[in-house]
């Protein structure tokens, strides 16, 4: 019992922050500007000319406009908790790092694991929609050239030809990443000014294009599909958005993490649902939302009008666009894999930081090269089938870290353990223990003589305990303090972040598979419905009956834990509209990460090498008559069996031999 409880700890354990999260081997040289640039860099790629066409035409027609805006909406929550996070821990890692600080080392491998290959096959989809883009502009020139001349596959899931181009522009990215942060800043600065500028051009030129026949009911009206059309639009558009981690994996090299992560977050997301809505209503507005070509809808809605010069303005900017997200993933899959590495549960070949261009190099030219081989191999419908899982993953752990860590009591700092176990203290007398105690919120000694003083110490204590992080909050102690009042703080909270977490799974569970796939009847669907939102609801408002940690220093989500909550709700219901042979895939990918963990990241894990180390020397001085000093020193093993030894101070040069004697 006691080796599986060790076993369970060592997954469990969470990652120790240093003092200073500001000290990295990174450059910090990223400014709330740089940030922001990213993240709609990573947001507004093809999905802006490719999929508000794809949703309008089969999904949600017009109503496409509304589709954008709540998956905006729901995407905010999301993006709030990374905010949080990248402004508190400002380490590289995004979703890995947070969750390897809150809920555990095993969790915190396999978010990350997840994360890097999602980051893999976007990189690798977003190349081959760029190549497949460049080549309908010239008449699918250079598929008909390779198909020729170079090579032919016809074997199932990969793709009936390589894709050079594809696997050259991911090379020569990953070349220019290599050369640090500001290189590939500057980049991203120049292709997104670009696909910016073209944006504006497409509103500005749209809108005078614009007929509002197009939304009457004679074209079908705005929402030809109804409400039903509108959401499974939203679940589609909600992909849109998932760009915006960039920022928190930036966030080591952020200048002022603590200012910039939270306004970078905010502006990039705006600008991208902005973006977004008003392209999708101008998209609409030009030609009727039947006739919509789902692959370049943007370009072919200016070729129809007559317009063709627009429709090469429109694919530049669509090139552009897809440079931004391809460099936003060279960038930030690289840093994933650092930060694993860095904390010893990947290869320590990836945690090396290049002194001169101050980026971890080998994971950019490894990962990059990975990259360009599934890109070269893989069509882009297969790689398309697996995007989603792992980043909706990573949102629902974010999302519960934050409310773990809001209600979750201080840990002490490592280097705090150390100075207080070697710290002299020394042993007062009774008078002078009762005479002296610490103020409270100073490190100054204050007296303490009289009993009213003492009695209102002792009360101030007692306020202090009571509204520590984690503690049941004192309006609900009459009703809750039976039953969870004598829970050590956090463990409650902790507890009902998994009923939250489980709850979610099964509500969306009935909502999705309860009516065709299991065929329920209408009295169980209802029941079930009831019992689990029930369930879901009073984890929440438990976790609300607790003290927060109140922090002015850095961005806290506000309402937690609802917002926190509802975004586990979105993103657990999402994963369950995925297909089968996606699960079955994130499956197999999860079983390999689990390998590699259990082979080597739970050996080389920093925090397991740091239980491992002995622990630090507890010194206790002792003042004999004759004014010397003895030094006691109990040494204590990692496993708590070593053997105490006493450490004798050197003898004043006027200490007899006497004294020597009766000292020992």
């Amino acid at each position: 019992m006691a080796t599986c409880g060790r076993f369970c700890h060592q997954l469990n354990r969470l990652k120790t922050l240093d003092d200073d999260l500001m000290v990295t081997s990174m450059k910090r040289c990223l400014s709330t500007v740089d940030l922001a640039l990213l993240g709609v860099g990573g947001m507004v790629g093809s999905g802006l000319y490719v999929l508000t066409g794809t949703v309008a035409k089969d999904t949600a027609g017009p109503a496409v406009v509304l589709s954008f805006l709540i998956a905006g909406i729901a995407s905010l929550m999301a993006a709030l908790c990374y905010a949080e996070f990248g402004a508190r821990v400002p380490r590289t890692g995004s979703a890995y790092m947070f969750t390897y600080v809150s809920c555990g080392e095993i969790w915190a491998f396999l978010i990350g694991w997840n994360v890097v290959l999602e980051y893999m096959i976007g990189g690798a989809a977003v190349a081959r929609a760029w190549s497949g883009y460049l080549d309908s502009m010239f008449n699918h020139t250079i598929q008909n050239y390779t198909q020729t001349h170079i090579m032919q596959w016809n074997v199932s899931y990969i793709a009936h030809y390589p894709d050079l181009l594809a696997a050259g522009i991911l090379v020569v990215a990953t070349f220019f990443i290599t050369f640090g942060v500001r290189v590939s800043s500057w980049l991203n600065h120049i292709f997104s000014a670009i696909s910016l500028a073209v944006i504006l051009f497409i509103l500005v030129f749209g809108f005078i294009l614009a007929d509002p026949v197009n939304w009457s009911e004679n074209e079908g009206g705005f929402a030809p599909f109804g409400v039903s059309g509108v959401m499974a639009g939203t679940a589609t558009c909600f992909y849109a958005f998932v760009g915006f981690d960039v920022i928190a994996a930036s966030s080591e090299e952020a200048r002022n993490p603590q200012r910039a992560i939270p306004m970078a977050t905010a502006i990039s997301l705006g600008l991208a649902a902005t973006a977004y809505i008003l392209v999708s209503t101008v998209l609409t507005l030009m030609v009727p939302w039947h006739s919509l070509d789902p692959n370049s809808a943007l370009s072919d809605a200016f070729f129809r009008r007559g317009y063709s010069w627009a429709g090469y303005i429109v694919a530049v900017g669509s090139i552009c666009a897809m440079n931004t997200v391809l460099l936003s993933n060279l960038f930030s899959l690289p840093r994933i894999v650092y930060a694993m590495a860095e904390d010893g549960l990947f290869f320590s070949f990836f945690a090396e930081v290049n002194p001169v261009t101050k980026v971890p190099v080998n994971a950019i030219l490894v990962f990059g090269l990975l990259m360009a081989v599934m890109a070269l191999v893989f069509d882009l419908e297969a790689l398309v089938q697996f995007l989603s899982i792992g980043t909706l993953l990573a949102y629902t752990f974010v999302a519960a870290s934050v409310i773990v860590l809001r209600f979750q009591p201080e840990r002490e700092k490592s280097s705090s353990k150390a100075n207080s176990a070697t710290s002299p203290n020394p042993e007062l007398s009774p008078e002078a223990s009762e005479s002296q105690t610490i103020a409270q919120d100073s490190g100054e000694l204050k007296e303490y003589e009289s009993f009213s003083d003492k009695l209102q110490l002792v009360e101030m204590q007692k306020t202090k305990e009571r509204s520590a992080p984690g503690v049941l909050k004192a309006r609900w102690e009459p009703y809750l303090g039976r039953v969870l009042g004598d829970f050590e703080p956090g463990k409650v909270v902790a507890f009902s972040v998994l009923g939250v977490m489980v709850s979610s799974v099964s509500l969306c569970a009935v909502f999705v598979f309860g009516t065709k796939p299991l065929q329920l009847p209408t009295w169980s669907f209802a029941l079930l419905i009831v019992v689990f939102g029930s369930t879901y609801l009073l984890c929440l408002v438990i976790i609300y009956a607790h003290e927060p940690h109140v922090n002015t220093k850095t961005f806290q989500v506000p309402l937690v834990p609802f917002i926190p909550g509802a975004s586990i709700l979105m993103n657990v219901f999402l994963m369950l509209k995925l297909s089968v042979m996606t699960w079955v895939r994130f499956i197999v990918w999860v079983a390999v990460g689990l390998l590699v963990y259990f082979g080597y990241g739970i050996w080389h894990s920093k925090e397991r090498l740091r239980e491992l180390q002995p622990k630090d020397m507890a010194a206790r001085y002792v003042v004999l008559p004759s004014g010397s000093l003895v030094e006691t020193v109990q040494s204590v093993q990692p496993n708590g069996q070593g053997d105490g030894s006493v450490l004798h101070a050197d003898p004043s040069p006027g200490q007899t031999s006497a004294e020597q004697q009766a000292k020992r």
